[in-house]
C-alpha cells in the first residue's frame, strides 16, 4: 500500500468535497448541470451537496485512518464512490462529451486510488 499517495488523494478529495459543498458550481458547471445563464439552480445544489459531503468524509477518512484495515476500508469506500459516480452519474449527464468526461474523471480517480492501495511504498522492506 502506498500510504503517502492514499493520504494525498484523501486530502485532495476532502478539500474538493468541502469546496464543492460550499460552491456546488464547481461540480455542476463541468457536468452541464447549470441553467442557460450558467447559474446553479437551488434543486441542483441541493442534490450535489450530499455528494460533496460524501467526498469530504471519505477523503478525511483516508487522510486520518491508521494504516492497516481502517485505511483499506476508507480507501475501498472512496473507490466504490468513484465507480458509482461513473456508472450512475456519467450516463445521465447532458451531452456525450460531458458524459464521457465525467466517467473518465471518476474512473481515473478510482484507478489512481486502486494503484495506491495495491502499490508498494518505496520504504517498504523487501521480503527475499
Amino acid at each position: 500500500m502506498r500510504t503517502g499517495l492514499l493520504r494525498a488523494i484523501g486530502a485532495a478529495t476532502c478539500a474538493y468535497g468541502i469546496a464543492t459543498a460550499y460552491r456546488p458550481g464547481l461540480l455542476a458547471r463541468p457536468c452541464g448541470l447549470v441553467d442557460p445563464d450558467g447559474r446553479v439552480g437551488p434543486h441542483t445544489a441541493m442534490v450535489l451537496r450530499p455528494l460533496a459531503w460524501r467526498d469530504a468524509a471519505t477523503g478525511l477518512a483516508m487522510l486520518v485512518a491508521p494504516q492497516g484495515p481502517a485505511l483499506v476500508t476508507a480507501t475501498t469506500l472512496r473507490i466504490a464512490s468513484d465507480v458509482g459516480d461513473a456508472l450512475l452519474l456519467g450516463p445521465v449527464l447532458p451531452g456525450r462529451v460531458r458524459r464521457a468526461g465525467a466517467a473518465v474523471s471518476a474512473l481515473g480517480w478510482a484507478a489512481l486510488t486502486v494503484a495506491g492501495l495495491v502499490g508498494r511504498d518505496r520504504h517498504a522492506t523487501a521480503m527475499y
